[in-house]
């Protein structure tokens, strides 16, 4: 692409929330240990929490654990990722020119090496890093609803040490670097697949995209998703297809969800 990948002179971290008092402080814990390791001396790291259209706490915890907040009314995920992007680099200044933006979600908990991750990525030449996730322990998913799902996702896995460029798009575990973004339009105002079309639109522009499992993202097994057609209501539409199996009650035809796109 026309746009050469520099070494990040910034990181910003993008969480977007509707509501997430509950989960949101072991999110930003996460994140707070993933900003103290080592590799990331010397680098600014700015964390935005995009509060969109929140009727709880969740911007008061934001403040309180020390994350930058820019509130969205807009019930749209892809349109609070985009604001708190650009609320992330205005605040960078400078710096926020050739930063390396970090998405998760406020249900995620990402591993203290994160951040280290994404960088070593971004100074190796890659735009973007697409990650991977891996299920909480929940009540919510029976064992063979859990190994449904395990074969789903993992099917075509190599055996290791050989990589596995996955098929999936997470915002929870996603990474690009500024200029990349800027040029693919950043995050489309959309309801559900925001993250994956922000990808698409890179891949267009012949970006370098990495696709690892190397450092996924613990993220929720909830089955009150927050987005109609994401991650989470994927969870859901499987655990009811296990039900009307167990039970032998008919399969009424559901509306598509794309597979772990985000909530």
């Amino acid at each position: 692409m026309g746009v050469r990948a520099r070494p990040p002179t910034a990181l910003a971290v993008v969480v977007p929330a509707h509501n997430e008092a509950r989960e949101l402080p072991a999110a930003l814990e996460a994140l707070r240990r993933a900003g103290l390791h080592p590799a990331l001396a010397g680098l600014p790291v700015m964390t935005v929490v995009a509060a969109d259209a929140c009727t709880d706490a969740t911007p008061a915890i934001a403040a309180r654990w020390g994350a930058a907040l820019v509130e969205v009314p807009a019930h749209n995920v892809g349109a609070a990722r985009a604001a708190g992007v650009a609320h992330a680099l205005r605040l960078l200044g400078s710096a926020g020119e050739h930063a390396w933006i970090a998405t998760t979600d406020a249900d995620s908990l990402v591993p203290p090496q994160w951040l280290a991750h994404q960088l070593r990525c971004a100074r190796q030449g890659w735009h973007c890093v697409v990650g991977t996730v891996r299920l909480r322990r929940s009540a919510a998913l029976a064992s063979h609803t859990l190994a449904r799902h395990h074969a789903h996702y993992f099917a075509g896995r190599p055996d290791p040490p050989r990589p596995w460029g996955h098929p999936h798009v997470h915002g929870a575990n996603l990474g690009v670097g500024a200029a990349p973004y800027r040029a693919a339009g950043g995050f489309p105002a959309l309801t559900h697949g925001e993250d994956r079309a922000l990808v698409t639109a890179l891949a267009q522009r012949a970006c370098r995209i990495l696709r690892t499992d190397e450092c996924p993202v613990r993220t929720s097994a909830r089955l009150d998703p927050r987005a109609p057609h994401g991650f989470g209501a994927f969870l859901q539409r499987m655990v009811l297809e296990d039900a009307r199996q167990t039970h032998a009650l008919p399969h009424p035809e559901a509306p598509g969800a794309a597979p772990y796109a985000d909530r």
